[in-house]
């Protein structure tokens, strides 16, 4: 055999065994010109999407995967002809470029493959890009494992701030949000006021009824204060039978049009135990911030203050302060 024909037989071995890499490497190749049409199309890709080379080679990428998002494809892929650099997308950038089904039975609960992909620049003899690479990688181990990952730190994070019995926020995480309010209100002047509030002769209801009832009552006032907020409203149990509500954006009258809603609602609420009906009201504080209130603590003080008039005034009511 001639060095000719020898170094021609390498080179068709070199071809041979480097298309088999190519169509059994567990990721997915498509090689596309700059009309989008594909020029190679691998194992990975023929298994996931059930479409055979025949049917997708020399076609246009986008008449084959019309839900590919032509605009933004194309977007990516010029980058890569005109800078000829790679670029890369994630799934939490992108959870798919293809809508493949997933079949693996660690993560069954996958609606579909989580893919991150990349798109590299083929430079032909002359160093010209006239092609590219997608590379298709299937992360759903991945995905999933993080979303679960995420999902239950949300969880936690959520249980950390809390408070059990109402499902409001418990007072240190309320207490935070109320700082971060007196901030915003240093900042940009803009109107925010607080109600605390407290249940009336709670402690009668505990000894009269038991604490069982009495955590009834709490729960009763708890579920009339988050049907009465709005989403950016922030409210909290600040201890025991206390309770407090910031309404940002608010000024001190309309406080007291949501007070009054809340005191009356409340007001016609029962807790049953053993066939008795149990009636409570509550008394309020109000306190819109002003300059002169100087730090957080100073904000709760006045509300407090205005709570106390509430009670010495015969309680089932509201004291703005002044």
């Amino acid at each position: 055999m001639t060095t000719t024909n020898q170094e021609m037989t390498k080179f068709f071995e070199d071809v041979h065994w480097l298309m088999d890499i190519l169509q059994n490497i567990d990721v997915g190749l498509v090689v596309m010109d700059k009309n989008y049409k594909v020029a190679l199309w691998n194992s990975f890709m023929q298994n996931h999407s059930g479409k055979a080379p025949e049917d997708v080679l020399q076609r246009s990428i986008f008449s084959v995967f019309p839900e590919l998002s032509e605009t933004w494809f194309k977007h990516k892929a010029q980058s890569v002809f005109v800078l000829q650099n790679a670029t890369f997308t994630t799934w939490e950038q992108r959870p798919y470029l293809f809508r493949f089904p997933h079949y693996r039975p660690i993560t069954g609960t996958a609606e579909h493959m989580y893919q991150n992909s990349t798109i590299i620049p083929l430079m032909d003899s002359k160093g010209n890009v006239e092609q590219i690479c997608l590379i298709v990688y299937d992360v759903t181990d991945t995905a999933i494992n993080k979303m679960a990952q995420q999902q239950a730190n949300n969880q936690l994070q959520n249980l950390s701030r809390t408070d059990h019995l109402t499902g409001l926020f418990n007072r240190g995480y309320w207490e935070l949000r109320l700082i971060q309010e007196f901030k915003r209100f240093d900042r940009y002047d803009q109107a925010s006021t607080l109600i605390m509030m407290d249940i009336d002769h709670f402690k009668k209801v505990n000894d009269k009824y038991g604490h069982t009832v009495g955590d009834d009552v709490i729960r009763q006032v708890s579920r009339a204060m988050k049907e009465q907020v709005r989403d950016l409203d922030i409210a909290g149990r600040y201890g025991g039978e206390e309770f407090g509500v910031i309404l940002t954006g608010t000024d001190a009258q309309g406080a007291a049009v949501f007070a009054e809603r809340l005191r009356t609602t409340i007001e016609k609420m029962v807790v049953i135990s053993e066939g008795q009906q149990v009636r409570f009201t509550i008394s309020m504080g109000i306190s819109q911030l002003t300059d002169k209130i100087v730090d957080h603590r100073g904000w709760i003080e006045k509300a407090d203050a205005a709570l106390y008039q509430s009670k010495e005034g015969g309680r089932n009511r509201y004291t703005i302060a002044s």
